[in-house]
């Protein structure tokens, strides 16, 4: 996925921690750097003097550069006029058009010369509206979208409104991104309430949070507080575009059981009532599977049949509802409380894969502690 970081000079950040920032998320495989120009609480003095040697940095590493803009960035900038020239020696090379511009203005600047892409705000997009743009001619190769982030604690989206919307520019062919805040790192000025765009995201694990908005189809994920964690960071540098990623707790020290854990499955297009069914595990199964830890089966168990059901060895499932055990099928793994949910979104046809820890967090931390000069 091209996924993001977000800057915001002249607010809370200091220009070596956006610096830092900017090294440690193109380090981790980040190429995109979101920005706002016209925020009301920013410094003007502060942004003036950061913004360029930010930029610079950011184009060092080959970062996309996205400028929230609105007709008041001219002032702000100290620009003569509204000049894609000017964004351009900036090193501007996408421009998200915030309020203040028309369909004829969005459709003129799709064919720009200037080489700058522009991004719509895909939280108010309306069918009014994109048909306005077709019939204006906007050249939709040269654009995508961005959902907007909500920084007052219950006015983010819905989780019904985002798809609606999404899925509309998705019919166009119009690549759809959306924020998610931080959850243990700095958070924006000035209500730092953290800016999600799902209000569901305001208080969910990132981690998480992300791979939930892959579920819901998003095609870029952008970190949008002031300063996150690495840890924050990696979960969106890792972040599989192309299926579901599930995170389990492993049952099984099996080999040909983790083996087959690891791989990527597709749910069966023929869906059974009780089990989302991986439709290649019986194919990508290495070795034989015995019988082990044949308990019972509630809602959210990864099952693999074992060499006792005979040809479905290596069938693997995971159970949307309870089920008894059964002594052909070794429970493998459990889905995590908090995935649970994302078990709604395996529908036939989709991808999915899982994410399991070799150590847990307490020996991770038990070895860290131990590795500490004393």
């Amino acid at each position: 996925m091209q996924n993001g970081i977000s800057i915001y000079p002249g607010l809370d950040n200091t220009l070596p921690e956006n610096l830092a920032l900017i090294e440690t998320a193109a380090t981790l495989g980040i190429r995109r750097l979101f920005t706002s120009l016209h925020i009301p609480e920013t410094d003007p003095t502060a942004l003036k003097r950061d913004l360029g040697i930010l930029l610079q940095a950011a184009r060092a590493h080959r970062m996309e550069i996205i400028s929230d803009v609105s007709p008041a960035t001219r002032s702000l900038l100290g620009l003569r006029e509204f000049s894609l020239s000017a964004f351009r020696m900036l090193g501007i090379t996408t421009l998200r058009l915030d309020d203040g511009f028309t369909v004829e203005d969005i459709a003129h600047l799709s064919h720009n010369t200037q080489h700058i892409r522009l991004q719509l705000n895909a939280s108010t997009m309306t069918p009014h509206l994109l048909q306005s743009l077709l019939d204006a001619k906007a050249d939709l190769t040269h654009i995508d979208a961005l959902h907007n982030f909500y920084p007052r604690t219950g006015t983010g989206l819905s989780e019904e409104t985002l798809v609606r919307k999404t899925n509309l520019l998705h019919k166009a062919g119009i690549r759809v991104g959306a924020f998610l805040p931080t959850q243990d790192g700095r958070r924006r000025s000035p209500l730092k309430d953290g800016l999600p765009t799902l209000e569901d995201h305001r208080t969910m694990a990132t981690p998480l949070a992300a791979r939930h908005l892959v579920a819901l189809g998003i095609d870029s994920i952008f970190l949008a507080d002031a300063l996150p964690t690495e840890r924050e960071l990696q979960a969106i540098a890792s972040l599989p575009d192309d299926r579901i990623t599930l995170a389990i707790d492993l049952c099984t020290q099996d080999p040909a059981q983790k083996e087959l854990l690891s791989r990527t499955f597709t749910a069966r297009l023929d869906e059974a009532r009780d089990a989302v069914r991986a439709q290649e595990s019986r194919h990508l199964l290495t070795g034989s599977i015995a019988p082990e830890h044949t308990a019972a089966r509630p809602r959210g168990t990864i099952t693999i049949d074992n060499s006792d059901y005979g040809r479905y060895m290596g069938e693997l499932e995971i159970l949307k509802r309870n089920l008894p055990a059964d002594p052909r099928v070794n429970v493998a793994a459990h889905l995590q409380k908090s995935d649970r949910f994302l078990l709604r979104y395996l529908s036939p046809g989709r991808k999915f894969s899982f994410s399991f820890p070799e150590k847990n967090d307490i020996i991770k931390r038990i070895e860290q502690k131990g590795h500490e000069p004393s």
